[in-house]
């Protein structure tokens, strides 16, 4: 057992350094959105932001009145009202009738093979007259410029979709904790700097800001590709990389901002929806990356009171790195540094929402969103 835990201590280290070389590098490839001028130079090209929102009547107002207030020329705003049984519905409507460039649909019915937020994302897509599409969820808040700089990005560097990251604000210390360590994680996992290289696989897509133009779009079989997937967002970045067109993943702290998860429990089951979509539906996949991620993360930290020798001290340098890792991660996300003594709880937690999710899947025989049910059957067949 000594020799086991030398050695796991030697690959795990060897890791976590590559992996933070990895992380500096990438993260100081990435541009950010407020560096990027606004649009200036001929006629602004028509956008239209595209809004999904069931039962969003706590935080829609607040985030559609940023929307109107954009300082970009050439927009139109299409809210899909998807079958909301709250207050949402009158919410839009008030709103619509202040201001003309407002447009809201109301779905009433679900049709058979589409997910909610795919199909009320598809409608809205539908209606848009603009030369590009913008994709946003209802409870994102954006300063004045954060449209304009963003079509400036674009059409300076000729990028045909490009996804901001918003800056994720969570009440309390242990949410900020646990929002610092899923950026890491979400870091891990989609390598958000590789999605420039067209040699690269890696791809990049955000529910809170995509960008792309209107014919890429239609081009790569719009939302119809992807009707199924709970990850739609990725899955559109997705879609777009491999047909070969040029993304962007840029970071929108100080312009574009989301209140994530209000408490534990709702950040539990707001993950439940796409994190076994995210390994494909792959079991052993899942399986293994929790257990890797256990590994990694929280045996480190346990093993500091149970190893000694060379062991103890490889051990002691992996907690080390990840705190190094974790700080330099978190200042590009406009999180404090102090939130790495979370980082241990926060991936045991993430651990365990996702194998819970995965339970729940396949014991449902498929997974429960939003008062509607997807087969587990329909939803493996929609492969991307």
């Amino acid at each position: 057992m000594g020799h086991f835990l030398f050695w796991l201590a030697v690959a795990t280290l060897l890791f976590v350094v590559a992996t933070t070389i990895e992380f500096a590098e990438g993260n100081r490839s990435l541009r950010r959105l407020k560096n990027s001028p606004p649009f200036s130079g001929g006629a602004a090209p028509k956008v239209s932001v595209i809004v999904a929102a069931r039962n969003e009547a706590r935080k829609i107002e607040q985030g559609l009145r940023s929307l109107l207030a954009q300082d970009y020329p050439n927009l139109e705003f299409i809210v899909v009202n998807d079958r909301s049984t709250d207050g949402t519905g009158a919410i839009v409507n008030r709103v619509a009738e202040k201001d003309a460039r407002l447009h809201v649909v109301f779905v009433t019915e679900l049709p058979a093979g589409w997910l909610g937020k795919t199909h009320a994302l598809h409608c809205g897509a539908d209606l848009a007259t603009g030369e590009f599409l913008l994709f946003t969820d209802a409870d994102v808040v954006m300063e004045r410029s954060a449209i304009s700089r963003a079509i400036g990005f674009m059409c300076r560097e000729n990028i045909d979709h490009v996804a901001i990251a918003p800056q994720v604000q969570m009440p309390g210390a242990f949410l900020s904790m646990f929002a610092g360590a899923f950026a890491l994680f979400f870091g891990m996992y989609a390598q958000p700097w590789k999605a420039t290289n067209p040699k690269s696989p890696r791809h990049i897509g955000i529910g809170a800001f995509n960008l792309v133009r209107t014919g890429v779009y239609r081009s790569v079989g719009n939302h119809r590709a992807i009707a199924l997937r709970p990850d739609d967002d990725m899955k559109l970045g997705k879609l777009i990389k491999k047909h070969g067109f040029r993304q962007e993943m840029l970071l929108g702290d100080g312009l574009i901002a989301v209140e994530w998860y209000s408490s534990v429990g709702e950040l539990i089951r707001g993950l439940e929806k796409n994190s076994f979509a995210g390994f494909e539906y792959n079991l052993p996949a899942m399986v293994a990356a929790g257990l890797t991620q256990l590994a990694v993360f929280d045996w480190p930290v346990l093993a500091l009171a149970l190893t000694r020798g060379a062991t103890g001290w490889l051990n002691l340098a992996i907690v080390g790195v990840l705190v190094l890792l974790y700080v330099d991660n978190v200042r590009w996300h406009g999180l404090k540094s102090w939130y790495c003594v979370g980082l241990p709880v926060a991936a045991l937690l993430f651990v365990y929402i996702v194998w819970r999710a995965t339970l729940k899947t396949l014991l449902q025989g498929g997974i429960d969103w939003r008062g509607t049910h997807y087969s587990l059957r329909e939803l493996k067949a929609n492969k991307v």
